[in-house]
């Protein structure tokens, strides 16, 4: 299983590597959650990633976000909608999906 803490010592191999690409993700993860930037306020934003987290089953990220959320105003319902929503989404990929076993059925009959 991934361990966030234990393993993040490695970005520094990729920091090493790619320094230009490093640089650029970073800056763009400062962009999209700065305060002052966008039409989205940022809890709307920290939410959305809290549910496209939830969906990667990002750990960190998902710890995170739910904390960075709550911290500019989401509440702890906010949080837990934005996780039935992503779940209701996910799920709902399965579902369709499973149109495909169907159709493959149809299509050997």
């Amino acid at each position: 299983m991934h361990n966030h803490n234990e393993e993040a010592k490695f970005m520094a191999d990729i920091k090493e590597a790619a320094p230009e690409m490093v640089s650029a993700f970073f800056g763009f993860d400062k962009a999209v959650f700065n305060r002052n930037a966008g039409n989205l306020d940022l809890a709307t934003r920290e939410l959305i990633a809290v549910g496209v987290a939830v969906t990667t089953q990002c750990p960190f990220c998902i710890e995170d976000h739910a904390k960075r959320a709550v911290k500019v105003g989401a509440s702890k319902a906010d949080v837990a909608e934005a996780v039935m929503v992503a779940s209701a989404l996910r799920a709902g990929g399965g579902v369709t999906h499973g149109w495909k076993a169907m159709k493959a059925i149809a299509e050997g009959e």
